[in-house]
Order: C-alpha cells, then structure tokens, then sequence
C-alpha cells in the first residue's frame, strides 16, 4: 500500500505550517523616505546633481527590527492539499461548528445524505475540548481519486475519519464517501 501522511507532528496550540489568515497581512509596508515629496510633472526632468553630491545626500539607515525587509515575490504560496481542506471542512460539520448545507457543493452522490446522516448524531461534538485533526494520510487508488483518512482528538479521545475525494470533469475535488467509526447509514434495496 502507498500511504502518504501529510502533516507531522507538531506542539499543541500552534497553527499548522503553510495556514495563514489572508485577512491578516504578516507585515505593515515598509516606509519610505521621500513619500511626502512633491512628484515632477510629467514633462520636466528632475535636477542633476553631481555623483558625490548626491551620495551625500543620500542616507541609507538599516530599516527597524519591527520591519523586516520585504522579500522580492518569488513564487505563489504553495496551495493546500484537497485532503487538508476536506478533513478541516468535514470535522467542522461533524464537530458542529458548521451547518452541513455548507458541504453541498463539494460533495457528489450519497456523500451529502451520509454526513448529515452522521451530522445528526453528533458523533464529534464534545463539552469543552475542540475536536482537531491530528494526522492525515491518503492513499492514490487512480488519478482523479483519493482515499484519505484523518486521525482526530479531542482531549484524551482519538477516533478515525475515513473519506474519498474524486476529481470532476471541472477539475474540482468532491466528497463521495464519508465514514467514521461506529453504526453505518442504512444503505436502501435499491442500490
């Protein structure tokens, strides 16, 4: 079998690697000197001054400790694993953090009628602690579809999380199974 974990193990109270708030910026932009400064029109040419005249004039200061340096835009923050979105975004309405119509549109088939069988249940919602996931592997059985499963613990419980994600002709990730220890959905005759 060619399993894969995803996340490693990591201090409690710590936000995963590669999470960040989009709606909090890391850092204020750096000031510069000579933002006030009235700009030329746009025909004129700005005075010259001789080379050693102008390094006099020029005053380079390390920028503040509280400031770093902005580094130059390399590449495009690495996108997070479809099996990292699902296991957040099932726990959350396993959990009762969030309603089940919000998985609607990311689930296929009778994935849907299995998490809001399940949902109803409530078989992760616990009295103080908030249920997290702890490990997630996956396994590849073809392209376009994944096996994945999510080790999840709250306080001193630990239960398992297993769903298949399949790739649509859109090129979107879906949700077709769900399953977590414990009783099963009755499946009806007529499948």
């Amino acid at each position: 079998m060619n399993k894969v974990m995803t996340r490693t193990k990591r201090r409690p109270g710590t936000r995963p690697p590669g999470r960040h708030d989009t709606r909090r910026p890391g850092t204020t932009p750096p000031r510069t000197p000579g933002a006030g400064a009235p700009r030329p029109a746009p025909g004129d040419s700005p005075p010259q001054a001789p080379p050693a005249e102008a390094a006099s004039r020029t005053l380079l200061l390390p920028p503040p400790a509280d400031h770093p340096r902005p580094s130059p835009p390399s590449s495009p923050p690495p996108q997070p694993r479809p099996t990292d979105l699902f296991a957040d975004r099932l726990l959350a309405v396993l959990s009762g953090q969030r309603p089940v119509h919000c998985m609607l549109r990311h689930t296929a088939g009778r994935a849907y009628d299995e998490l809001a069988w399940l949902a109803e249940r409530g078989p992760l919602r616990t009295r103080g602690t908030r249920p997290v996931i702890r490990d997630i592997g996956y396994y590849v059985p073809r392209p376009g579809a994944i096996e994945a499963f999510a080790r999840i613990g709250a306080g001193d419980r630990l239960r398992a999380m297993a769903f298949r994600l399949e790739q649509g002709p859109d090129l979107r990730w879906r949700c077709t199974a769900v399953e977590l220890g414990g009783p099963r959905m009755p499946r009806p005759d007529d499948d």
